[in-house]
């Protein structure tokens, strides 16, 4: 019996192990998958940055020729007028005619040359919008709710309001209530016929805030109390920010730490902090 006893140990034992080794193995190839996302965007950032100091160089050099062609059809204007002035008017004129037409074709081929740039400009802005998703999706599983760095829902209702709302009038049904309500309100956040804002225009700047006067918004504060008030409006300025045209959640990189949106440097920073970290536990 003590044999049987100790033979099933060493079985329970190894299965154990089998499973720990087997969860370490997905966690590493999880870490894997992270990194290399992480590098994949890092290297589309440096790119698109690169793009855009190109295309202010290409501002400059047009601003700078589009000056040379104004001055060259100024002096050619003022050689046409100095005929038996001791000047060769046809020669100069020549001069300053094949000069000018020089700038001009400089200016075209680099009208050309921005409008190339600035269309690889818009594909690797779409390129790094894609990597942001990935890297939002990617990193869905790996960051929790109380890391610094967490994937935030932008226009998603906070239940716990509305719960705390509910248990002070349905008592026992105050769960399935909160629910019921907490789904309704994000039903009207996508109404595209509700428009709960209003236009306050602060010298040369205008802004879109709530109007604290909308029936709906007044009704709710009313019912359920200013913290739900406080959790629809929230939403609403999300939904606004982020997404106007579709009305939906959408995830976002976010800072807790500063209650702000991330940036994907902070994301990627915080990811290769938390997977040394991880590692030197290894």
């Amino acid at each position: 019996m003590e044999r049987r006893k100790l033979e099933e140990e060493r079985e329970k034992n190894a299965d154990e192990n089998d499973s720990l080794n087997m969860a370490r193995i997905e966690q590493q190839k999880a870490d894997e998958c992270a990194l290399k996302l992480l590098e994949k965007h890092k290297k589309e950032k440096e790119a698109a940055f690169n793009k855009i100091l190109q295309l202010e160089r290409q501002v400059d050099e047009k601003q700078k020729l589009e000056l040379d062609i104004e001055q060259l059809k100024g002096k050619l204007e003022v050689v046409k007028h100095m005929e038996g002035e001791g000047v060769d008017v046809k020669k100069r004129s020549e001069e300053l005619t094949a000069e000018l037409n020089e700038r001009i074709e400089e200016m075209e081929d680099l009208e050309a040359l921005n409008q190339t740039l600035v269309i690889k400009e818009r594909m690797t802005n779409d390129e790094i919008q894609d990597a942001k998703k990935e890297l939002i999706t990617g990193l869905s599983e790996l960051l929790g709710p109380r890391s610094n760095i967490r994937i935030k829902r932008m226009g998603e209702l906070d239940e716990k309001p509305f719960l705390l709302a509910c248990k002070q009038r349905y008592g026992d049904n105050a769960e399935m209530e909160a629910v019921k309500l907490c789904s309704l309100w994000q039903e009207d956040l996508k109404d595209p016929n509700w428009y709960p804002f209003k236009i306050v225009i602060t010298g040369p700047t205008a802004e879109q805030v709530i109007n604290d006067e909308d029936e709906k918004l007044v009704s709710l504060k009313e019912q359920l109390g200013e913290d739900v008030y406080k959790a629809v409006t929230t939403a609403l300025l999300e939904i606004n920010e982020y997404n106007a045209s579709g009305s939906y959640v959408v995830s976002e990189l976010w800072n807790n730490k500063e209650n702000r949106k991330a940036s994907i440097t902070e994301a990627i920073q915080h990811v290769l902090k938390q997977w040394k970290a991880q590692k030197r536990r290894r």
